[in-house]
Parts: C-alpha cells; structure tokens; sequence
C-alpha cells in the first residue's frame, strides 16, 4: 500500500536555503523509491478552513520505506537544513493508488 506525505510550507524564513534544499533533495527521494506527485500550485478549500500555502506530496512505495527515507542519514542534513529555512506542517498517511 503506497504511503504518501503531504507538507504545507506555511512559512519561508530563507529562501535561499530552500532554494539548496529543493536542488539537492530529488536524488535523496529517489533512492528511496519516492517520486513527488505535487509541488506547490493552486488549491481551492471546498469544504471547512483549510488554508494552504504550498502543498507537497511525494509518494512512496509504503509507509515504512517513507520513514526510514525521512528517518534517514541520507536525509538528516536535508532535514536541517529545510527545517532551518522554514516552518512547515507534515503527515504520512497510507492509502491505496488509484489504478483505473
């Protein structure tokens, strides 16, 4: 079952250093068996209050290879360093893909 995780970047304290983190971050995923499926764009709230900033989506191919991605030493500097450039929301959640 695939596992998806789903960021909102609600703040950007230096663009820059997201800048790094976003050229250096896709070989990392990659590895992982991750591809991203959303990156930023327009979001419309249809139902309730659920204001987005820049959405984020990246599939992998369950949710333990997601964690062991985001739990990684591959990843950890990545980590900081997007941590360090911005404040985010994020959650994994488990889902089956819709092959039709």
């Amino acid at each position: 079952m695939s596992a998806y995780c789903f960021w909102d970047n609600i703040e950007v304290s230096d663009p820059a250093k997201l800048e790094e983190y976003k050229e250096r971050v896709l070989p990392i995923v990659e590895k992982f068996g991750g591809r991203y499926l959303i990156l930023g764009g327009r979001s419309d709230v249809v139902e309730g209050n659920w204001p987005l900033s820049f959405p984020i989506v990246i599939e992998f191919p369950n949710m333990d290879v997601a964690h062991r991605w985001y739990q990684s030493e591959d990843y950890a500097d990545l980590k900081a360093l997007r941590q360090s450039a911005s404040k985010a929301n994020a959650i994994f959640i488990e889902g089956i893909q819709n092959t039709e």
